[in-house]
């Protein structure tokens, strides 16, 4: 199997295509990272305009006409602030974390790079018609499959990894490291604030969007496996890949809406208690991944599995 799926490897990375885009992902980073600094004010003009959100807010909170739903949002608010301003703590967004936290919206471009990976791992094979040389191999069918979709998930990871580390340093250049030891705060249900690590809340971040990443990257793969051409294998993947989550939005006004695959991918909103619906839990998208997961697996193994080569 390690044999397999270091082959798998030197395939990929023998490309230039494959360097293409791990340098155009860095220069992405790089980038926006800039473009998100242009604005940024070393100084403490951020102790101004907090002291003048919570003078705001507290003139907010006697106005009878908001809704409870928005005072108890503005509480929050003046808690955070408050804290904020008592122990020194800079907002996340003028800090290394607040461009690192940006950074995983960039993660698109990582799923994207590497569905073109995942869409022409099998696709490709019957293209370039390697496809009987692959399979005369002693290894079965199952491990020869199992090896693509693991290389597919390590390139995905590499990318993600280096995506990770270029924006920490990128940012820590641009805004200083000063504040590495900044705490996560949050308000807990006593509208007391909380002070978390920062680092697990950034892992916890990007992990949930990395679950995102695995779900697309593992439909691209089925979609592979199907086609026998990986210029449409990819096209098809990228399509269903934006297109899913305006699908999304049109499927949201009706209650079955929730079970579609896109309208759970994305886990990140309930690392802040706001789910896409209402009725929508932590548990309940797992359980949806999951199902597509072992659906996306089994129809690539069975497809795979069945399909003749002889022609």
């Amino acid at each position: 199997m390690l044999n397999l799926i270091r082959n798998e490897q030197m395939k990929i990375y023998r490309r230039l295509r494959t360097w293409i885009l791990s340098g155009l992902l860095i220069a992405i980073v790089v980038l926006a990272a800039l473009f998100s600094h242009s604005g940024y004010s070393a100084n403490e003009e951020w102790k101004t305009r907090a002291a003048e959100s919570i003078e705001h807010n507290q003139k907010e909170l006697e106005n009878p006409d908001v809704p409870a739903k928005f005072k108890q949002q503005m509480r929050e608010d003046i808690a955070l602030q408050q804290y904020m301003l008592d122990h020194n703590y800079p907002p996340t967004d003028n800090t290394l974390w607040g461009g690192t936290l940006s950074a995983a919206g960039l993660i698109i471009m990582v799923t994207l790079f590497t569905v073109i990976i995942a869409g022409d791992m099998v696709a490709g094979e019957f293209t370039w018609g390697t496809i009987k040389l692959l399979l005369i191999r002693p290894a079965s069918r199952a491990k020869i499959l199992l090896s693509k979709y693991l290389t597919t998930l390590l390139f995905a990871a590499t990318l993600l990894i280096v995506m990770f580390i270029t924006s920490l340093i990128v940012n820590g250049f641009l805004y200083g490291f000063q504040n590495l030891s900044l705490p996560h705060l949050t308000v807990n249900a006593a509208g007391q604030v909380q002070e978390g690590n920062m680092l697990v809340y950034v892992f916890a971040t990007y992990g949930l969007k990395l679950i995102e990443l695995v779900m697309i990257v593992t439909m691209a793969f089925m979609i592979s496996t199907v086609f026998r051409s990986s210029s449409l294998a990819i096209g098809l993947s990228i399509f269903i890949m934006f297109a899913g989550q305006i699908i999304t939005l049109l499927l949201m006004r009706y209650s079955w809406g929730k079970y579609f695959l896109f309208a759970n991918t994305d886990l990140t909103p309930y690392l802040e208690g706001q789910p896409l619906a209402e009725g929508m839990t932590l548990g309940f998208s797992i359980t949806v991944l999951l199902f597509y997961f072992l659906l996306f697996n089994v129809l690539s193994w069975e497809i795979f599995r069945r399909r003749d080569v002889a022609a």
